[in-house]
């Protein structure tokens, strides 16, 4: 049984069997975030994503950023530069891309890694729209049952 199912902006529908949640800035002991920081934190979540999930072709989720001080002076490291609170690690799986091939017998798979803003499973109608965007036919790989 899954632990949600989504239903992407391509119609179809994907059963989330894993989830790993992590809080962002978890561990920033000093500092602000900015740029550089959050591609550190970004390319961190996209390993752990691999590692998590050897087996399966990983994708990355292109976060939102936000910046909430406009009118700050930025600091050495540029402005502060926000990701959304939770980083997010998750196994989906779904039907098979490949219409030729038995759906009682073949599953296809996909690891993502994105970012939202609440520490909540994604499901229909509070998901991110860019996680909902997936292009799961050119990402994800059959494989069989």
């Amino acid at each position: 049984m899954p632990l949600s199912r989504l239903t992407l902006s391509s119609g179809r529908p994907i059963d989330l069997s894993e989830l790993r949640l992590s809080s962002t800035y978890g561990g920033m002991l000093e500092g602000h975030p900015c740029g550089p920081v959050n591609e550190m934190r970004i390319r961190g979540l996209l390993r752990a994503a691999e590692e998590a999930f050897p087996s399966l072709p990983v994708h990355l989720v292109p976060p939102d950023r936000a910046y909430p001080e406009p009118d700050r002076r930025p600091g050495r490291f540029g402005p502060v530069e926000l990701l959304p609170a939770v980083a997010c690690i998750g196994a989906f799986h779904s039907a098979p891309v490949d219409p030729g091939l038995d759906p009682v017998l073949h599953r296809s798979a996909l690891a993502a890694a994105w970012f939202q803003d609440a520490p909540e499973a994604p499901a229909d109608g509070r998901a991110a729209p860019a996680l909902l965007g997936l292009r799961w036919e050119e990402l994800a790989r059959d494989h069989e049952v």
